[in-house]
């Protein structure tokens, strides 16, 4: 079992660039052999992925947070972080962590709680 511990959202103003952390409770090479990303839900909506870092680097964005988002992993603190700049009121969602992949035990898929994200004057 994989607990994800998500913190940094809270009302931000347009404009604002608040960082989220999250922080994985598993073995350091479990994480570092994962997919590891960022998912958000707006109310009325699906959840949508935002950015995604894969096992071996390469990076998927979302095409509404192109250029204004930025997800970084630091496997010595099994730790993913999302750095979001200029955000608008239409970033306003439920943001969730996500870890996926395959393990000698079988694959596994792991949400955190999620963390509130308004944006808002």
């Amino acid at each position: 079992q994989v607990q994800l511990v998500e913190s940094g959202g809270g009302l931000v103003q347009p404009g604002g660039s608040p960082r989220l952390s999250c922080a994985a409770s598993t073995i350091g090479s479990i994480f570092s052999l994962s997919e590891v990303g960022w998912y958000r839900q707006a109310p009325g909506n699906e959840r949508e992925l935002v950015a995604v870092v894969f096992y071996g680097g390469s990076i998927n964005y979302a095409d509404s947070v192109k250029g204004r988002f930025t997800i970084s992993r630091d496997n010595t603190k099994n730790t993913v972080y999302l750095q979001m700049n200029s955000l608008q009121p239409e970033d306003t969602a439920v943001y969730y962590c996500n870890i996926r992949g395959k393990w000698i035990t079988g694959p596994y898929d792991y949400w955190g709680q999620g963390t509130q994200v308004t944006v808002s004057s």
